[in-house]
């Protein structure tokens, strides 16, 4: 029989991870009418922030002495439910995505209590105690009612700027009306009417996820104009400069010598470098754009969107604002590439400049040292046939003494005939006496040494 497959503890954590669902049990906390603020922060450094915010979050719930059996904490999400006496309700809701991390804080009255209405929070002694980390992206103000939706007289002096956009979403009951124009408090008002069918169901928090994930992803977006405006007017400069100099040392590069290629070299990596520089920053802040774009757009189609009279659609705003901004980051993105490409491209033609010029002068060395080589040779066979001579004649001298000599002894009848008959002799003396030296000196010079024999180890 084949044993049942246990699952190893990490996979079990995975999974229950990934199937977990924190969200859920807040359905049954929320009801309408509500009263919701919404801010979101952008982290610098996602991987230090990130649990910073949790602390935050913790050090919040304490601040608001919520109960420990009324709060739920996880890695990237957590909340806490406060109820006074009275009956009024306040929801802090924490969650950390991976460029920033939001807080929403709900408002529930009391059935005895009055209305809500926008601006700041009516909860007993509400007052928000921290500083929060990294750079704001959007502060909300939500009103979730259930009542039918007001005229549009009525809205406007509610709802501050020029223009009211409003539409119908997810169903017939469920209508907002905003003006994407921060208030003094420097919130974007927003007015939903749910209906009293809908009021106590759990899509009232799909509706505001999707309008703060809209809101948040939208000013995501916007926040990184500045920067590709600047990397625009950087990137133009790059290109203008590379042009000249590419033009510059194709004219010249045929006749440059070793001073003027270090001198591009030298230019070129620097350019090179700042362009790596700016196109690293780019990339880490524009390449979210995409999915973020990818993001807004889909949360708008599952919305629903319905015309609502005399107001204008939410999405055109919306889409008004974002249309191109995706595209035209990856499209400079992809500018630093083709810029840092052209770059090392004209870096390498001349690093293969230099090698070719390297090459031409290990050429001629070589050619010299051959040239320098033969006449050594040259050299050495006539200083030893000097030798052969000079050996020979050293040779004839002493045996011409030798035959006088023995001449006066009377034991030669001519001297000077044997001191003729011997140079030719002394001639092949001298020329085996080199050849015979030059052998053991070639011998003794260019001779591999013999290796030592290892001794076998005995059986």
């Amino acid at each position: 029989m084949t044993k049942p497959e246990i699952a190893k503890p990490d996979a079990v954590e995975l999974i229950r991870k990934l199937h977990e669902r924190p969200q859920m049990p807040l359905a049954e906390w929320l009801q309408a009418p509500a009263h919701v603020h919404y801010k979101a922060f952008r982290m610098t450094d996602p991987p230090m922030q990130r649990p910073a915010s949790r602390n935050e979050f913790r050090y919040l719930l304490e601040a608001f002495k919520v109960p420990t059996d009324a709060m739920v904490i996880h890695d990237a999400f957590g909340y806490g439910v406060k109820t006074e006496a009275t009956g009024d309700r306040l929801i802090l809701i924490w969650q950390a995505h991976t460029e920033y991390y939001s807080y929403q804080i709900w408002h529930i009255p009391s059935d005895h209590a009055g209305g809500v209405a926008f601006g700041p929070m009516t909860f007993p002694q509400y007052r928000f105690p921290i500083m929060p980390l990294g750079a704001e992206v959007c502060r909300l103000d939500i009103l979730l009612m259930i009542e039918p939706l007001p005229a549009s007289e009525a809205l406007r002096p509610l709802l501050p700027g020029p223009v009211l956009y409003g539409s119908r979403i997810l169903d017939e009951e469920t209508s907002l009306v905003t003006s994407f124009t921060p208030d003094e408090h420097g919130r974007e008002r927003y007015w939903v009417s749910v209906g009293s069918g809908r009021s106590s169901k759990s899509h009232l928090k799909d509706i505001v996820d999707a309008i703060v994930r809209i809101e948040t992803y939208y000013h995501l977006l916007l926040m990184q104009k500045p920067l590709f405006t600047a990397a625009i007017d950087q990137a133009y400069k790059f290109e203008q400069v590379h042009l000249k100099q590419r033009e510059i040392i194709s004219e010249h590069i045929g006749h440059a010598d070793s001073l003027a290629l270090q001198r591009w070299l030298n230019g070129l990596t620097q350019d090179l470098l700042k362009t790596t520089r700016l196109s690293s920053k780019l990339h880490f802040a524009l390449s979210a754009s995409g999915p973020y774009d990818t993001i807004v757009h889909r949360t708008l189609a599952s919305l629903d969107e319905r015309t609502l009279p005399l107001y204008r659609p939410m999405s055109d705003y919306v889409l008004s604002g974002i249309t191109g901004v995706a595209e035209g980051n990856q499209q400079l993105l992809k500018r630093m590439d083709t810029l840092r490409s052209g770059f090392e491209g004209t870096i390498s033609i001349i690093r293969a400049r230099v090698d070719l010029m390297l090459q031409s002068q290990n050429l001629t060395l070589l050619v010299s040292v051959d040239k320098t080589t033969k006449s050594q040779a040259i050299l050495q066979y006539t200083v030893e046939g000097l030798s052969v001579i000079v050996i020979a004649y050293y040779l004839s001298g002493l045996m011409a003494y030798i035959f006088k000599g023995l001449h006066e002894m009377g034991w030669l009848r001519n001297a000077d005939i044997a001191a003729a008959l011997f140079v030719p002799l002394s001639l092949g003396l001298a020329l085996g006496i080199t050849i015979l030296g030059r052998k053991l000196l070639h011998k003794k010079f260019s001779g591999e040494p013999t290796p030592p024999t290892s001794e076998k180890p005995q059986a």
